[in-house]
């Protein structure tokens, strides 16, 4: 692996169980074993780092959620199957909720920087739910659902809700 995949591949774990603002930058090239100015050379500060983070993050996320919703017949089922992909994210890491969430709440409001890349991602979200469901107003509620679920089932540690938001959005779509 080259340097820079080595401190992204890092950052994501620290992140995950340190938190940004407790990940210093001494302890990422340390645990990626790369030279400090190998890191400055692909990263300018934290914050470009945790830009990279973010948009790595993004990508993975979608590719990951568009594997999974892949061999559903219908826009509804694939509306369904998103809460399922919830599922398979908390058990797969461990009801690590939403990272885009996570930071934002370490980051100081004036960080427009990291802000514009979290605000991008939920637009997306947002967005693919609105290519699912023709009316606006129930693709802003099946929105509202999934990130109230990924907050929920993070801090309670249960998928329940997700299943309950399931039969909910049955009942709105369906």
């Amino acid at each position: 692996m080259q340097p820079k995949e080595r401190i992204l591949d890092t950052v994501s774990v620290l992140f995950h169980k340190q938190g940004y603002n407790a990940t210093g930058i001494n302890q990422i090239i340390d645990e990626a074993k790369v030279a400090k100015a190998s890191f400055y050379q692909h990263f300018k500060s934290k914050e470009d780092l945790c830009v990279a983070f973010l948009n790595q993050r993004h990508g993975f996320w979608f590719e990951q959620l568009e594997k999974f919703v892949l061999n559903e017949k219908d826009s509804k089922s694939r509306v369904v199957a998103s809460f399922d992909f919830l599922i398979f994210m908390n058990q797969k890491e461990n009801f690590r909720g939403c990272s885009f969430l996570n930071i934002l709440s370490e980051i100081p409001s004036d960080n427009v920087k990291v802000l514009n890349v979290i605000q991008s991602h939920k637009s997306d979200l947002r967005n693919y739910f609105k290519n699912l469901i023709n009316n606006e107003l129930t693709a802003d509620h099946v929105y509202l659902l999934f990130e109230s679920c990924i907050i929920e089932s993070q801090l309670f540690k249960s998928n329940n809700l997700i299943e309950q938001s399931k039969k909910i959005i049955q009942t709105l779509i369906l």
